[in-house]
This record gives structure tokens, sequence and C-alpha cells, in this order.
């Protein structure tokens, strides 16, 4: 990631809301881990800290991933799509588990025959021990 060029900012396009979604993916195997948003004073912390830094939508204000749990997501290269209203980050997961109900990855829930759902993967951490508010 370039520090000093962050012209590609004003490149994209946030919502009314001044949020923009962004979709995290492992860099090493391309698993997607989660769906988060941004505005664009975190993309701008995320860029400096080089820590996959959120707008957390419910609680209205930023949030490190693992700030509380320890699974922080080191920042290995960005991208924005063709319309410039999604990013990439392509993270280095460390902690293992992306998801706060423990799972790896969000995206633990799968649909099956007919809409019945199983899940698929297994809780690496229990989110009772490690979220304690």
């Amino acid at each position: 990631m370039k520090k000093k060029n962050r012209g590609f900012i004003n490149k994209l396009k946030f919502d009314s809301k001044g949020l923009i979604p962004v979709v995290v993916q492992d860099w090493k195997d391309n698993t997607v881990l989660m769906v988060a948003y941004m505005n664009k004073a975190a993309v701008k912390r995320t860029l400096k800290s080089k820590k996959a830094t959120y707008w957390s939508r419910s609680r209205n204000k930023f949030w490190v991933k693992g700030e509380q749990s320890g699974n922080i997501q080191k920042v290995k290269e960005i991208f924005f799509d063709c319309d410039g209203d999604c990013l990439l980050l392509k993270v280095d997961q460390v902690g293992k588990a992306a998801c706060h109900t423990g799972y790896r990855t969000c995206f633990f829930t799968r649909v099956i025959n007919k809409g019945k759902t199983n899940i698929k993967g297994k809780r690496i951490f229990d989110p009772k021990k490690v979220y304690k508010n």
C-alpha cells in the first residue's frame, strides 16, 4: 500500500450516509471472511495503521477489527471495483476467526436442499467468553 497517494479515495462513491461496503478476503486462500462498511475517515485510518478499521452502523463509531477479540486484520492489499462503490480488502486474519460468532468466516451458514441450511465449519472461539459485555 502506498502511504502518500490517497487520491483513490476521491474516486470512491460513498452512499447517502457516507459509507461504502467492504468485502474482506483472506489474502492467502481467498476465503471471503466478512462484509463491513467504511466511511472516508475509516479508509484513511486503515491506510495509516494497516489494520482494518470499519464504521459500525449499529454503534455509530469506528472499530478496529479484533480490538476486543484479538482477531485483528492486517491489511495486505486494497482494491475497489469498476464503479468505485465497493472495496475489497485482502487481509492477514490474525487469530483465525473473522466472525464475532467465533467462526473463521461470517459465511458459515450454507443453504442446501429446498432452502434448508446447515453450518459449515467449526467455531474457533466462544463469543460469550470473548465479548463479556
